[in-house]
């Protein structure tokens, strides 16, 4: 038995302890400053060690032998030592950018990689390809791509400028929130994960403590458990939020709780919007009793929701998945109309929120220092596509679409390099992806584990995990600082995303460009002595690298109440003097700019569009995000030992289909079909269904996706001309017993 060395590392999930043996990860801990720890490190061995790691650089075979009627994910892969993969890969690009520009070379990540400011997958990959000539890129993410396009529009700042620095705080919520309305849910287990990390999870905690204070706590949502058990459930037919929240503010317009005063000097356009909500544009006045009907939600309960929002200091909380469906423009630009009406943005506790619970540190009041970069140079290249676009993109090149006002054109490409995402994890209508993935010349991808990503590669190069590599641990919002310690060396011949990107710049000329002749660990010293000159400067007391090495994690000084700043308080106070960058300074209630795109889809205020239905398949299915995983991030290691993905459904629907707790059943729409396994639960509302991302796809021949990932289900359409953001939320499905039997598939 070798000696156990222990240390502490940070990631997406938060802190935890590591511990190796014979130079293996033999098991991890929570830490102790972790008042609720994720259980998600708890897979971190299995995952690390599994048999779907890449041990080396492989090549499709096809691919390889020049094979045009090969196809992507049916193929088979010949190893090959390094040196050949590099040259196979350099010499790949060179042609692409010799025949057609870079211009047709899209470089795909999704940054979730790793938690490590310098081991940053689209940081690596993105400074590659800058320093070739530049690539097309991509706008937004798939959480919040809608919202990231109309945020702006109405309250003139981006959403992650809102998100991480015009929030009310939770210590402000609990001082002075009397209300708190929260629409798609506050759920602890999404909060366990943030950009970089949340070391002290406190979600949970702070709902007790609400409890305690006696506020009134609603969650309007298809689920109970979206929310701690401490909120009122109000259970909702999914994609009508828009349609609650007209129906509340018409409540306030007629009943007389309207703030006029501050819809005259903080906001534009309401007089054009509230001919809509009084019925007089479309003849539909948005009562209580219209939206009863839609939402299935009594009219008396709407009424008294909203007088309640009135009676005191209220916040409205929108989740990130309201914008992830069809419209999901709609009820976030609705939300900042109902909460203009109530008057109280800009006080503290009041106004709105978006993304509580979505994501770790959302909430938490710690100093917004410029955290450790790996800078990624200019792109060269101006193209870009929305980024849940891509199957649009490949296979539509030169195809025409809208997106916020601009006429565009899809890109040509030929050739695609992924670096630290699984497209075939997140993206929606997967089957529709992986007819779209066959179209371009080459894919190249770095990757640990065999996803169906790696799956459908022409190059593949094995990129080590974070356990294998030093790195700097920090994250936005959260006062703790790591030295993220190498605790294992590389599994197989893996190697760093940095490491390959040296050697293909090497190969291709741009060495210097590139590396600027450091190697990762005088990288790291370098970012790590940027950020501590910024912070010191802040007057933030950081300790040397050295210093943060041997005690492996320090807290700073960054999360007192003296940063705790109230959201738009300036605006509030001064709206003349302060205004908001919009065309008007004020809140767009109705925007001129918008109305001016003239989309049918999209008008110059807030609309209600009906969820599309199809009786065919009835039961509307919702896909949020895992709680034992972050995203499809070691689901290898999940799979030894509950390999099928469970379908959540209410006791009603069960019994009408005969089925029973456990059941293997067939998930299917017009789109495609999955496996699942049947989970009983009175937690969610009769005529919705619930599957979690993360299965790594795995179609049979005959098209059967036996790995229960929801995205073989959800429609690959945009949220809108506007945002065209993913609209993976609510699509119909059926649920029926499976009678079969298939294996599971071998790596």
């Amino acid at each position: 038995m070798g000696k156990r060395l222990t240390k502490v590392t940070t990631s997406h999930w938060g802190a935890f302890a590591v511990s190796v043996e014979n130079g293996r990860i033999v098991s991890t801990k929570p830490i102790d400053i972790d008042p609720e720890p994720s259980d998600i490190a708890l897979n971190v061995p299995a995952a690390v060690h599994h048999k779907s790691r890449i041990d080396q650089p492989y090549i499709r075979k096809g691919w390889l032998e020049g094979n045009r009627e090969s196809r992507r994910g049916e193929d088979e892969y010949v190893p090959v030592p390094w040196s050949k993969a590099i040259d196979l890969a350099a010499n790949e690009i060179q042609r692409v950018q010799k025949a057609n520009g870079n211009g047709a070379i899209f470089g795909g990540s999704y940054g979730w990689a790793s938690a490590g400011r310098f081991h940053h997958a689209q940081s690596q990959v993105h400074r590659f390809l800058n320093c070739i000539g530049g690539y097309v890129s991509s706008f937004a993410s798939y959480s919040t791509g809608a919202a990231q396009a109309i945020i702006p529009h109405v309250l003139g700042m981006t959403f992650h400028k809102i998100t991480w620095g015009e929030t009310n705080s939770w210590p402000l919520i609990e001082r002075h929130t009397d209300n708190l309305v929260i629409f798609g849910g506050i759920n602890p287990k999404n909060a366990q994960v943030s950009m970089g990390g949340t070391t002290e999870h406190g979600t949970e905690g702070w709902f007790k403590r609400f409890a305690k204070g006696e506020k009134y706590m609603v969650s309007v949502s298809p689920q109970r458990d979206d929310s701690p058990p401490e909120t009122t459930w109000l259970p909702i037919e999914p994609g009508t939020d828009t349609a609650l929240m007209l129906a509340l503010a018409y409540v306030l317009e007629t009943e007389g709780h309207c703030d006029r005063a501050f819809l005259e000097s903080h906001c534009t356009g309401y007089e054009v919007f509230l001919p809509y909500l009084l019925g007089h544009t479309d003849g539909t006045p948005k009562t209580p009793d219209w939206a009863a009907s839609i939402c299935d939600i009594s009219a008396d309960n709407i009424r008294s929701l909203a007088r309640r929002m009135a009676s005191g200091r209220t916040l409205i909380c929108v989740s990130w998945s309201l914008q992830r469906a069809h419209h999901g423009e709609q009820p976030y630009w609705m939300a900042c109309v109902l909460a203009a009406m109530l008057g109280q943005i800009g006080l503290p506790g009041g106004g709105i929120g978006f993304g509580y619970g979505a994501i770790g540190n959302v909430g938490k009041t710690a100093h917004r220092l410029q955290g450790p970069v790996f800078e990624q140079g200019n792109n060269p290249i101006s193209d870009f596509i929305p980024v849940s676009r891509i199957a649009d993109m490949l296979l539509n090149p030169n195809g025409a679409y809208d997106f916020n006002g601009q006429c565009r054109k899809y890109p040509d490409i030929r050739l695609v390099y992924w670096c630290g995402g699984n497209p075939f994890h997140h993206h929606q209508d997967l089957n529709r992806l992986n007819e779209a993935w066959q179209r371009p010349e080459t894919i190249i991808v770095h990757e640990p584990w065999w996803t169906a990503t790696a799956k459908r590669a022409d190059i593949v190069l094995p990129a080590t995990t974070q356990f294998e590599r030093e790195d700097i641990g920090w994250a936005k919002g959260d006062p703790y600082l790591f030295h993220m310690p190498q605790m294992i060396k590389p599994v197989g011949d893996a190697k760093d995303d940095y490491d390959i990107f040296h050697l293909l710049a090497k190969r291709m000329g741009c060495f210097e460009a590139f590396s600027d002749k450091r190697s990762s660990e005088q990288w790291i010293a370098k970012i790590y002595q940027d950020f501590a000159k910024n912070a010191r400067a802040d007057d933030v007391a950081v300790p040397t690298w050295e210093e943060l090495k041997a005690q492996n994690f320090v807290r700073l000084s960054i999360d007192t109440e003296e940063f705790d700043n109230v959201p738009f308080e300036a605006f509030r106070k001064n709206p003349n003097g302060n205004p908001l960058a919009t065309p008007s300074g004020k809140i767009e209630i109705h925007s001129l700019t918008i109305a001016g795109f003239e989309y049918d889809d999209v008008p110059g205020h807030p609309v209600f569009h009906p969820p599309s239905k199809d009786h065919e398949y009835p039961l509307r299915l919702t896909s949020p995000q895992p709680g034992n995983k972050l995203h499809s991030q070691l689901q290898s290691a999940i799979e030894d030992h509950q390999y099928f993905n469970t379908v959540r459904m209410h006791p009603k629907d069960a019994i009408s289909r005969q089925l029973q707790d456990q059941d293997q059943v067939i998930v299917c729409n017009a789109n495609g079909s999955c496996l699942a396994q049947v989970l009983i639960s009175g937690e969610i509302k009769q005529g919705v269904v619930s599957m979690v991302t993360g299965s790594w796809y795995a179609p049979t021949p005959d098209g059967v996706d036996i790995s229960g990932n929801p995205n073989v289900l959800t429609k690959d359409c945009g949220t809108s001309r506007l945002g065209q953001g993913a609209a993976a939320h609510n699509v119909g499905v059926e649920v029926k017993k499976f009678h079969g039997s298939l294996s599971t598939p071998a790596y």
